[in-house]
């Protein structure tokens, strides 16, 4: 039996403050718990930190310091509320590596050395400064054998342990009180003039200035394409209008707003990833709630170099995307207005490596853009309403 050493523990900790000091308000408002459960150190949502006391007592007090930093990094990033709107939520040690790839390349080096087994994107031939959603679709099954003993706890990943203490456990922080640590965390790193790596800059500026969800900015330019005076209306005399009773024998038609037919334009070129695609179809999807489950009214066209048939969304057998060339999303404009009755709205979603049509189309027009990291060929048209997917 080990007791643990908590003022060699407390120790580490001042050390990471020292070394990271921006990173202070953080690590100080971890509690540490003692746990048999847990082989080195692992955290819950509740920011609560799990310790094992062997790996204190067996592991030197810089590395003990850089473990301090890895796991606070989890927390403040949010891991655990990402990975439980990831689809591979369940599939923990996956989850786990792809969150470690996000943070390792800022919390190493600097006075804060690598531990042995820290698995970096390098181990996988991967870029560095990408997001745990991007790392996450290529780590391969192989390279997880060796990593079976790897667990940051929930805080990680979303996915709750048996030795969680829940938010009815001690010295568990409340949603308001873990959202203040990461805004006076994120206030210093942008304050600071410091030489702070580029990863923690990105998420002090997004902790400000959060993205707003796209499903709902990309619901909402849906339905504003038929909300100006006269796009959408239409007479109909399922409901007479109010001027008939002063009109014996006359019944009038009532205007009358439709929801809007909306086609859909898929970019099925190579540079667009497996991923990206999965989250179009989650997007037809979406469009087709957002107008009332009038499936009926979503059209999908799939489109490369050429565009391919347009498929009703209202069919049993599903959607079946087909492409893989170039990318020339204009053949899928021009196919999607050719269709009787046109379209109210025509939806693109693309990784925006396209041209574009030069005549802005006769209906409303959204972009859905997969987000990159990299500049458009051809930025989107000004005349479509453009909304960031991802």
């Amino acid at each position: 039996m080990t007791t643990l050493d908590r003022d060699k523990l407390f120790a580490a900790r001042l050390y990471a403050v020292r070394r990271r000091p921006y990173l202070a308000t953080a690590l100080f408002a971890m509690h540490p718990v003692e746990s048999r459960a847990v082989s080195t150190m692992a955290v819950d949502r509740h920011w609560r930190c799990y310790v094992s006391a062997r790996f204190v007592a067996r592991t030197p007090l810089a590395e003990l310091a850089s473990v301090w930093v890895h796991e606070v990094s989890h927390l403040l990033r949010d891991h655990h509320g990402r990975g439980d709107r990831l689809p591979e939520r369940h599939q923990r040690l996956k989850v786990n590596v792809a969150a470690d790839f996000e943070i390792n390349d800022d919390v190493y080096g600097d006075g804060l050395p690598r531990p042995t087994g820290v698995v970096m994107p390098g181990d996988l031939r991967l870029p560095q400064d990408l997001l745990m959603e991007d790392y996450l679709f290529h780590i391969p099954g192989l390279y997880l054998r060796n990593l079976i003993w790897l667990d940051c706890g929930s805080g990680a990943d979303g996915l709750d342990r048996p030795w969680d203490l829940g938010p009815d456990g001690a010295h568990g922080l409340s949603e308001q009180e873990r959202d203040g640590v990461r805004f006076r965390v994120a206030e210093g790193i942008t304050g600071s003039p410091g030489d702070i790596p580029q990863g923690w800059r990105r998420w002090a500026e997004q902790a400000f200035h959060p993205p707003q969800p796209w499903r709902d900015l990309l619901g909402a330019a849906v339905r504003s394409a038929v909300s100006a005076s006269g796009a959408g209306d239409d007479y109909v005399y399922s409901r007479p209008a109010r001027r008939s009773a002063a009109l014996p024998g006359v019944i009038l038609p009532s205007l009358r707003r439709r929801p809007p037919r909306v086609t859909v334009v898929i970019d099925t070129s190579g540079s667009v990833s497996d991923t990206e695609l999965g989250s179009a179809l989650l997007e037809v999807a979406a469009i087709g709630k957002a107008l009332g489950s009038r499936r009926d009214l979503v059209s999908v066209i799939s489109c490369d170099a050429a565009a391919r048939v347009a498929e009703p969304l209202c069919q049993d057998q599903g959607i079946t995307l087909i492409g893989g060339g170039g990318t020339d999303l204009r053949d899928g404009f021009t196919r999607a207005m050719s269709a009787t009755p046109r379209p109210d709205v025509v939806v693109a979603l693309t990784d925006g490596q396209t041209p574009w049509p030069s005549r802005k189309p006769n209906c409303r027009t959204v972009v859905g853009l997969f987000r990159r990291k990299h500049d458009y060929d051809t930025p989107p048209p000004a005349w479509a309403r453009v909304v960031g997917i991802g």
